[in-house]
């Protein structure tokens, strides 16, 4: 679908839905199942088109420029404005909107192209909803970077693909963790809770993308692309465990951690976090986030799995220590 089917598809929705469209609106966001019997086999052409139509029947059409950003008392706001994750999250948003563009652009497949052009919409739409948020609330921030279109545009889709599906992972977790401690109001959790959900949908999309573009690829194909995998595993890896670096106007150097998952959760916490705790409510929170979709669709795996190898190592750590393990 082309960039401008798209916004006309947006054009069309009204400027201020009642709290029934908006209720049905989420609820078809969260749940979906395909009207066809049997297994979805990536490779096939009943597992692609469930793919492409889930994509495109559990759009939510929330608009950023009508948000309404509640009023928040000093402390709230102090909280937010000190959270170290608001260039990272723009500048993302921004990257992710143009490789997945970029990568759709060589896509020959109408369904699968269909689905990704979408993706890079909802993707812009996700900036467009920080920088409300980065205005409303007065939040500095360091210069953004050009937006350039990569030369290799598969590394670079699957780079964003395997980043959001880590990212989003911890994020259901944190994002939760503040909805649960009450420290910020319920109309902000509200106003997040559709991006929340969209993010699910957008590696829900990538794990289906992923093995539909591996079962039919050609054999000769593969060693090359599984090698291309394993280093992007290992570049995001070491993203996450150093720093972003940018310079502003005034040459002044801006230092952000990209590995905020635990240190965000510690400023979202306002407290330490146990990082047991901390774990579970991820898993939990993923679980939760896909329940509604059809289950024969895959799922993102490769956190869930080591987040719960993980576990069970803290676990055994914790009783050789004869310390106490969270239930």
């Amino acid at each position: 679908m082309s960039s401008k089917s798209l916004a006309d598809i947006y054009s069309h929705l009204p400027d201020q839905p009642s709290e029934t469209t908006l209720e049905r609106a989420d609820y078809v966001a969260r749940h979906w199942s395909a009207d066809v019997p049997g297994p979805l086999k990536p490779g096939t052409e009943e597992h692609k088109r469930a793919v492409a139509q889930m994509f495109r029947d559990t759009f939510n059409p929330y608009k950023p420029s009508v948000i309404d950003w509640p009023k928040l008392d000093p402390e709230t706001l102090h909280r937010i404005t000190s959270l170290p994750i608001w260039d990272i999250a723009v500048q993302t948003e921004g990257k992710a909107r143009l490789r997945m563009a970029a990568y759709a652009a060589i896509i020959d497949d109408p369904d699968m192209k269909d689905a990704l052009s979408r993706n890079a919409w909802e993707e812009n739409r996700h900036k467009e909803v920080l920088s409300k948020l980065v205005e409303a609330y007065g939040i500095p921030m360091a210069p953004e970077p050009p937006y350039i279109e990569p030369k290799d545009t598969e590394w670079a889709y699957l780079v964003t693909g395997f980043s959001e599906c880590v990212d989003s992972f911890f994020a259901f977790g944190l994002f939760a963790l503040a909805d649960r401690a009450g420290l910020f109001p319920p109309e902000l959790i509200e106003t997040f809770e559709p991006v929340m959900q969209e993010e699910c949908r957008h590696i829900l999309l990538f794990a289906n993308w992923l093995a539909w573009h591996r079962a039919t690829m050609p054999l000769w194909r593969r060693p090359w692309f599984e090698a291309r995998v394993f280093a992007v595993w290992v570049f995001l890896a070491y993203e996450r465990m150093g720093l972003a670096r940018s310079i502003d106007a005034d040459g002044k150097e801006h230092t952000q951690d990209n590995n905020f998952t635990v240190s965000g959760a510690k400023d979202v916490a306002n407290t330490d976090v146990d990082p047991v705790e901390l774990m579970e409510l991820c898993l939990e929170e993923n679980d939760r986030r896909f329940a509604g979709y059809d289950l024969r669709l895959l799922r993102p795996t490769t956190m869930p799995n080591l987040v719960r190898t993980g576990l069970k190592v803290i676990r055994a750590v914790r009783r050789l220590k004869g310390r106490q393990v969270p239930a």
